[in-house]
């Protein structure tokens, strides 16, 4: 039961760092190219910005977006299992593809954006942690003297 709530809760708070970091790469990406006056967030208008946006903050963007997958899956997996890592991969991938499908953004953007966000959950889910670190002992026994 501990585990299976340890990992409930790394599922919780990697959502969480995701929403975070996507909506702090959202929020620098809508300062870098804003909304054009008389925005009223139709999706029409939302799919012309889209098409309009430049593509250094395209790839600006899908970088942000692999390290905060990179990030909150790695959270999840450092405080739960790779399983729960996985649970929040499987999420976050499936919140991109829709993103990706959703709106018009380039080929080029969709592949890379798609592989930088698969790549960096694959190596936050497979890479080895070590919840309990061993500790390090620094101090010199009291019978030894520090060399000269």
């Amino acid at each position: 039961m501990k585990a299976l709530l340890r990992n409930a809760a790394a599922v919780f708070v990697g959502l969480l760092v995701l929403f975070v970091l996507v909506t702090a790469v959202e929020v620098v990406t809508l300062a870098l190219h804003p909304y054009p006056e008389n925005f009223t967030h139709t999706m029409e208008e939302v799919c012309q910005h889209v098409e309009r946006f430049p593509a250094w903050i395209l790839g600006l963007a899908a970088g942000a977006w692999a390290i905060s997958a990179y990030l909150s899956t790695w959270a999840t997996r450092r405080m739960g299992s790779p399983y729960s890592a996985g649970v929040v991969g499987v999420l976050l991938l499936a919140a991109l593809f829709g993103n990706l499908a959703m709106l018009p953004y380039p080929e080029w953007f969709k592949a890379t954006a798609g592989i930088a966000v698969f790549v960096a959950t694959a190596f936050a889910i497979f890479s080895r942690t070590n919840r309990s670190s061993p500790v390090v002992e620094t101090a010199l026994p009291c019978e030894q003297t520090p060399p000269a």
